[in-house]
């Protein structure tokens, strides 16, 4: 009996432990890049680049709202002389599921120049997305359009790349999934750390335009 409640006790010291570290790291992201969030338009430096990273696609190609608002939000800094051009970056790992040219799609219908436009193809995770960008893509000033919540580890990520970017709220609407987005954005913090600890390689290092 005193045996299981020492396992009892050290597993839930554990437990905590690993709550508080993960609490830990979401207050460190925060705190380095909180000078770098902006919510006021009129507030944003302009940059050359707009980035918009990638989210769920439906079937028909239609945005999901979360990426609908990072896209429309990329526009509005466009049309407000913000940025110049734009990155579009997100997942087509295979042919039936396409998040770039969804968003490049979408562009084009609310009248952007696809001249404008530069497809990356292979991010297929926050942390390859901004490594590209930089590293392959050449950005070297730009403002990143995501929601409140990923902007943080986003441009955590930037920062530990030698990136000198922004980055702009997108939220325009209360989102179903954005509890759990949340929750999983504490996890995904984790794997952010690590990566910038490894200094890892993106999955793909060709600049993958199509």
């Amino acid at each position: 009996m005193k045996r299981l409640k020492k396992i009892i006790l050290a597993s839930v010291i554990g437990l905590v432990l690993i709550i508080f570290m993960i609490l830990g790291i979401e207050a460190i992201f925060q705190r380095q890049t909180a000078g770098l969030i902006y919510s006021n338009m009129s507030n944003v430096p302009p940059a050359n680049t707009v980035i918009v990273l990638g989210a769920s696609v439906h079937a028909d190609g239609k945005l999901s709202p979360i990426l609908q608002d990072r896209v429309d939000t990329a526009i509005k800094l466009y049309r407000s002389n913000k940025v110049k051009n734009f990155l579009v970056t997100g997942d087509h790992r295979t042919e039936d599921y396409n998040e770039v040219a969804a968003m490049v799609n979408y562009l084009q219908e609310k009248g952007i120049d696809k001249d404008l436009i530069i497809s990356d193809h292979a991010g297929l995770d926050t942390y390859d997305s901004m490594y590209r960008a930089g590293k392959l893509f050449g950005v070297e000033s730009a403002i990143v359009v995501t929601q409140k919540f990923h902007l943080p580890r986003t441009l955590f990520i930037a920062q530990n790349l030698g990136l000198d970017y922004r980055g702009f709220t997108a939220d325009q609407r209360a989102y179903q999934t954005e509890y759990r987005l949340k929750q999983r954005e504490k996890l995904a913090n984790l794997k952010a750390l690590w990566e910038v600890l490894l200094k890892k390689k993106p999955r793909t290092l060709q600049a993958r335009l199509h």
